[in-house]
């Protein structure tokens, strides 16, 4: 089976379903955003998913990661999935999780609600019962969590990943030919932060396909600013580890907000701090994509682009210049094929690198060759 990499209109809110060799599927959040007025140009998320999963004949996703608990990653989550901690979530429509992935920061906080603390009370729960979750990084509160709740660490412990290393049960050079690489979040960060900051303490990970001998590398920025995207970038460098800042595909950081880049918005175009300039233009591979999950990018002068709220003109106008410099493509999921009527669509995973996948059912019926972008 061939590796897709499926992207959903959703305005500022993040989905990424990954549709592996070995027919596993691992969806990175999960946001339904879609209001149901006659105007709302975001898909309908839960519609789409059911419909591939019923076209596979399945019933579950084999990993969910919810890489960190605001409502635009995980909206919808406790109408959607059939939830381990509660009967009132496990009626037969449900969609089930084989594996929960979440941050530290999703057990930690205090006083979530709506999704987000559906969120909690299930990676909690299965926590407890010490199957089918993941949690990324060990701060000593999550240590100290454990033993409030009188849950037994060492028991646990192979249930946590920390930064810097791969996520067990996949592999590169295994029926699956995927390697996801842990870049956050630190445990070290959240142990010197009293508050904490979900975006921060998000989950960031490289994905490495493998095919026919070939290699392609996709980035998943989560919503971490410049500062700490520098962190992942220092620490990688200083570990030698620079491969794992290599990406074919870059699934954009907070919807293309300039504090991604660096600490002012600027005029035209946001001039990136030295060491994210340096993932963004030194690391990137001939041809790569930018996928920013965002609404369209404001047109100058416009309400839009006097907001606050990504994305912003200015950041967009960096990452199209540096696209365009090394023939990539930069596409806004809520643009394509255009703002009036944005779809879902589908990069795949070839021997000559990543695609667009014109061809993609959910994309359009009619068959068309693709042309591989990256690689």
């Amino acid at each position: 089976m061939t590796v897709r990499l499926n992207f959903f209109p959703l305005g500022n809110a993040d989905t990424l379903r990954i549709d592996l060799a070995d027919d596993r599927k691992v969806l990175i959040d999960y946001a339904a955003m879609r209001n149901g007025d006659v105007d709302d140009k975001r898909c309908d998320l839960p519609a789409e998913l059911r419909n591939d999963l019923d076209k596979a004949g399945r019933k579950s996703f084999d990993v969910v990661c919810i890489t960190h608990t605001d409502s635009d990653h995980c909206k919808g989550f406790g109408d959607f999935f059939w939830l381990e901690h509660a009967d009132k979530y496990q009626d037969d429509d449900r969609i089930k999780i084989e594996e929960l992935w979440v941050p530290a920061a999703a057990i930690l906080e205090e006083g979530l609600k709506n999704d987000a603390r559906i969120v909690r009370s299930e990676a909690r729960h299965r926590l407890r019962e010490g199957k089918g979750i993941l949690i990324f990084s060990r701060p000593e509160s999550l240590r100290d969590w454990m033993k409030e709740e009188g849950i037994d660490f060492e028991a646990r412990k192979h249930l946590i990943v920390d930064a810097g290393k791969t996520v067990p049960g996949f592999s590169k050079n295994g029926p699956e030919k995927v390697e996801f690489f842990v870049h956050s979040p630190f445990g070290w960060r959240q142990d010197e932060n009293t508050v904490i900051q979900r975006n921060e303490d998000s989950i960031v990970l490289q994905a490495t396909f493998s095919e026919g001998g070939h290699e392609s590398r996709l980035f998943l920025a989560s919503d971490v600013n410049h500062e700490t995207l520098s962190d992942i970038i220092q620490i990688t460098r200083k570990h030698g580890n620079e491969d794992t800042l290599r990406w074919d595909i870059m699934k954009l950081p907070h919807h293309c907000s300039y504090l991604a880049l660096g600490p002012d918005r600027g005029v035209d175009e946001t001039k990136p701090v030295s060491d994210v300039a340096w993932l963004f233009e030194e690391q990137r591979e001939d041809g790569a994509v930018i996928v920013s999950p965002s609404s369209p990018i404001p047109v100058k002068g416009s309400e839009a682009d006097r907001c606050d709220q990504p994305p912003h003109r200015q950041a967009a106008n960096y990452h199209r210049r540096v696209t365009n410099k090394a023939d990539g493509d930069f596409k806004v999921t809520m643009e394509h094929p255009n703002v009036n009527g944005p779809k879902p669509f589908a990069y795949k995973v070839t021997m000559l690198g990543i695609a667009l996948d014109i061809a993609a059912p959910m994309v359009s019926s009619t068959a068309a060759a693709s042309t591989p972008k990256a690689g």
